[in-house]
């Protein structure tokens, strides 16, 4: 969900004394990253999923703030539509905690699983229903205006600001399988994009290769989890949410992209050798949305023997939507570093969510641990094409890797990426049984060809004789259904066409 924060107008001195403290929390940082100051020793992991909220019809439920009153879960937080919520699942490590007890990937599905069940629960009496899918495919030019959003001051305060920078309406422009353009005077298409975020807490020392690692298996992520065939009415991308994202974020005008300038939403363009290449990157080249500024001195904290909180530098962070985000944050007191990825979209189901979960894990580490890193073997703009490949594609994309060149990513990763990912989830800690399970729905998602994307597609052309909203509808009904019965995405059936 990110920092709270209060609606507010901002002025130039504002601006001013913003960049001077974001400067200063950034040599702080640098400070700290010299020191054995971070929590690395035992590294835990996490997970966000965020959820769409439906009526009884699968239109979008404007009802989250009586959602989550009725839900009254802390781990339930606002999202930037009314029609969202996010869950928090709690962090755990990927071993069992106990001998014989369940791994970390596990707890987490159970977890989320009943939180789910929990919350379907209180929301049915309100007539909402919860959907996990990347972008709701029933979704509305009426639900893409301002009134939709959550009334968190913070959302507001960012369309504000995105619309400020910009100077003009945003423009969203998605060349598919069909077209969609439309234009829109407010951020709201941003919250039509719902995400699963796997988190890994690193080293700052090795907070650079996982990182790394992230980013060159962001297209195969994109490949076998796309879910987001679908916006407003229209078959675009097989993961819309991609392009969606980057444009309904946008700050820039055409004659600032024209000059280069980069995006907020952002692949970004070199491997790193530092987490704090990131940060650097984020207060060199993006102007604050903002420019909050906290009474903390965070060198004096830090030279009495204080953690800083560096508030300015994690908001202004939290403003920049890398796909592989870093994260400074702090837990009891001590600081630590993480990934986020944010590349996936949210579902199918828990146990596909848990599925993409172990293959991301597993999967970085044993990149991270290889003698000759693939960062080191791949250029940047081979990743970032196979990311866009990824999202365009879907299960059905080709991609490139180093000493196989261009490849199916279904064959990629029954041939090469699905082993070193049982492995990497085995030096994790996390137990044989559980790996095989859990990358078991991957293997099989491969052999079968099918994801959510590509399920959703042909559920949809199955209803030959129906237009586009009612077939979607349809569609989505049968979806949710499915969803709740976490039978994986793979083994769902499509009915002949009618």
């Amino acid at each position: 969900m990110g920092e709270e924060v209060d609606h507010q107008e901002f002025s130039r001195a504002d601006r001013t004394r913003h960049r001077e403290k974001v400067r200063r929390s950034l040599d702080v940082l640098a400070s700290m990253l010299r020191e054995p100051a971070f929590a690395a020793e035992d590294p835990m992991t996490g997970l966000e999923v965020e959820l769409n909220l439906v009526d009884a019809q699968e239109e979008p439920s404007l009802s989250s703030a009586e959602v989550l009153d009725a839900v009254a879960d802390p781990d339930f937080q606002t999202e930037l539509g009314q029609f969202n919520v996010e869950i928090n699942v709690a962090p755990a490590r990927l071993r069992p905690a106990a001998p014989g007890g369940p791994g970390g990937l596990t707890v987490f599905e159970e977890s989320l699983r009943r939180s789910l069940n929990d919350a379907e629960a209180a929301s049915a009496p309100l007539g909402a229903h919860l959907v996990m899918i990347g972008v709701l495919p029933t979704l509305g030019h009426g639900h893409m205006t301002p009134a939709s959003l959550s009334p968190n001051p913070r959302y507001a305060l960012l369309s504000e600001q995105i619309l400020a920078a910009r100077g003009e309406d945003i423009v969203i422009d998605v060349k598919g399988v069909e077209r969609l353009e439309t234009a829109t005077d407010s951020i709201v298409p941003e919250a039509a994009c719902t995400s699963t975020q796997l988190h890994v807490q690193t080293s700052p020392e090795d907070f650079a290769p996982y990182w790394n690692a992230s980013q060159a298996i962001s297209g195969i992520q994109l490949a076998l989890g796309a879910n987001s065939p679908f916006l407003l009415g229209r078959e675009l991308w097989r993961e819309t949410r991609i392009p969606l994202f980057e444009q309904a974020t946008d700050t820039r005008s055409e004659e600032l992209k024209a000059q280069g300038v980069r995006p907020r939403v952002w692949f970004g363009e070199r491997w790193v050798t530092s987490v704090f290449d990131l940060f650097e990157e984020n207060v060199r080249y993006f102007p604050a949305l903002l420019p909050i500024v906290d009474d903390e001195d965070p060198a004096a904290v830090l030279a009495e023997g204080g953690v800083p909180s560096l508030a300015e530098l994690r908001l202004h962070n939290g403003t920049i939507y890398r796909w592989n985000r870093p994260v400074y944050d702090i837990a009891d007191g001590v600081p630590h570093l993480r990934v986020e990825n944010r590349v996936l979209p949210a579902g199918p189901t828990v146990v596909d969510t848990m599925a993409n979960a172990a293959f991301y894990f597993g999967l970085v580490r044993a990149l991270v641990e290889e003698d000759r890193p693939v960062w080191s073997r791949m250029s940047f703009s081979a990743a970032e094409e196979n990311f866009h490949l990824g999202a365009r594609h879907g299960i059905e994309a080709e991609v490139y890797w180093p000493g196989v060149g261009q490849a199916a990513a279904t064959e990629l990763v029954l041939r090469r990426l699905l082993p070193l990912a049982h492995d990497g989830l085995l030096a994790w800690g996390a137990e044989t049984a559980e790996a095989d399970r859990l990358l078991g729905v991957i293997e099989q998602r491969c052999l079968q060809g099918t994801n959510g994307a590509e399920w959703f597609v042909r559920r949809v052309h199955a209803e030959t004789s129906l237009e586009r909203p009612e077939a979607l509808r349809r569609a989505l009904r049968d979806y949710r259904e499915h969803m709740h019965s976490n039978e994986p995405v793979h083994t769902w059936e499509v009915p002949a066409a009618r």
